[in-house]
């Protein structure tokens, strides 16, 4: 036998940028990002746009013309934004993927070109696919539009769609050519959906730091009516600590069977599933941070005082912390939630690898879950949303 072996290494630089109003003509940023490599060449840009969001804000469209038409030397758009359905229904199938492919096809969007995606993360996720395969992989530039997609999933370097009743089944990762975070374009958003990315900086701190919780606990009732300082700033520190796991975890594409920035997701992904999709991200986020940090409680890992504050956080955030799904069974009585389970550990491959608490800001790994303490902890669940449900009655 003989053997060539090499290590093939490959540096990325992951860049997040945050401004107010890109598409404003005195608004330089993007020109900067699109023209950052040098030459004289034209760069052709090619622009996706979530539907929702061009409904929220009709005038988006034209800004982004009449950006692209003044003062943009260099850079062509090569048509009209291409208007496409966000959330999950665009995840749902590979349609939308063959369809920004044949518009990359068309337009002869290359290597050197650009594909700009401006929307939610569902949108994101999706486009990232097709920008990574074709030509192997053009230039993706995400313009995240929601808190979910600003402080999280845009940021990171998984593109995505669901398949065979599995989200994000079907993937790659290539971390964008840049982010930038446009805090305008959150304000037209939905209170459901300003609050929905919430969690994921509660998810965050959790694991990775105590002060950040902290100050999301004394910031509670800022970020309950939305205003705008306290959201950018969890925005920012929540994209920061994602970025420092991705950059020095040593494990940026999840060879391993660990994932960290997933506590709280094993049952998250199912509940969004057995919902068909009525869930969306961040409220399922949140009810699997709360089952998982009861779970951790009565296994004697989390302090009953610890526990009891993240609930509260998320509560006074406006979460609700159970849901109808937890407690759908199939044929067998069996809860379908805890299938959730064996397809997160497919998932990675390997052994199960569940993140936990020990404390405020502390997070492990356990390999094994106990099956009728999860129980209870969904029961537990249930009964706390019952008391809620019955003060706010009387309170009413």
């Amino acid at each position: 036998m003989s053997l060539i072996q090499r290590t093939i290494r490959v540096d990325f630089e992951l860049r997040v940028f945050f401004t107010r109003e890109v598409f404003a003509p005195a608004n330089s940023l993007l020109r900067q990002v699109l023209t950052a490599d040098g030459g004289e060449r034209t760069r052709r840009v090619l622009v996706i746009l979530d539907e929702s969001l061009a409904m929220g804000r009709p005038e988006l469209p034209r800004l982004i013309e009449e950006y692209f038409a003044t003062g943009t030397d260099g850079l062509h758009l090569v048509c009209p934004p291409l208007i496409i359905e966000g959330g999950e229904r665009t995840k749902n199938s590979y349609f939308h993927v063959s369809e920004i492919h044949s518009h990359i096809d068309r337009y002869h969007i290359d290597r050197h070109s650009y594909v700009l995606a401006i929307g939610g993360g569902a949108l994101l996720d999706m486009v990232g696919l097709a920008t990574s395969t074709a030509h192997r992989g053009v230039r993706h530039v995400r313009l995240p539009s929601t808190t979910l997609s600003q402080a999280d999933s845009g940021v990171g370097v998984k593109n995505g769609i669901n398949a065979f009743g599995k989200k994000n089944f079907i993937g790659t990762f290539t971390p964008p050519y840049a982010v930038v975070n446009d805090f305008a374009l959150l304000e037209s958003l939905s209170p459901r959906d300003k609050r929905a990315g919430y969690v994921e900086a509660v998810k965050v701190a959790l694991i990775r730091d105590r002060a950040f919780f902290e100050e999301m606990e004394h910031s509670a009732d800022a970020l309950a009516a939305f205003e705008p300082a306290a959201m950018q700033r969890l925005i920012h520190r929540c994209a920061e600590l994602h970025l420092n796991h991705i950059a020095t975890s040593g494990d940026a594409f999840e060879f391993g069977s660990a994932r960290p920035l997933d506590f709280g997701h094993w049952s998250a992904h199912k509940l969004e599933q057995l919902s068909e999709y009525k869930i969306r991200h961040g409220e399922a986020v949140a009810i699997g941070v709360a089952l998982d940090c009861i779970y951790a409680r009565k296994q004697g890992f989390l302090s009953a005082a610890a526990a009891e504050r993240v609930l509260q956080l998320l509560e006074k955030m406006g979460f609700e912390l159970y849901a109808n799904e937890l407690h759908h069974v199939d044929s067998d009585h069996s809860l379908l939630i805890l299938n959730g389970l064996e397809e997160f550990r497919e998932h990675l491959g390997g052994q199960l690898a569940i993140t936990l608490l020990r404390d405020l800001g502390v997070g492990f790994e356990v390999h094994e879950m106990s099956l009728p303490r999860v129980v209870e902890a969904i029961h537990e669940l249930h009964e706390r949303h019952t008391r809620r449900a019955k003060i706010c009655r009387v309170v009413a």
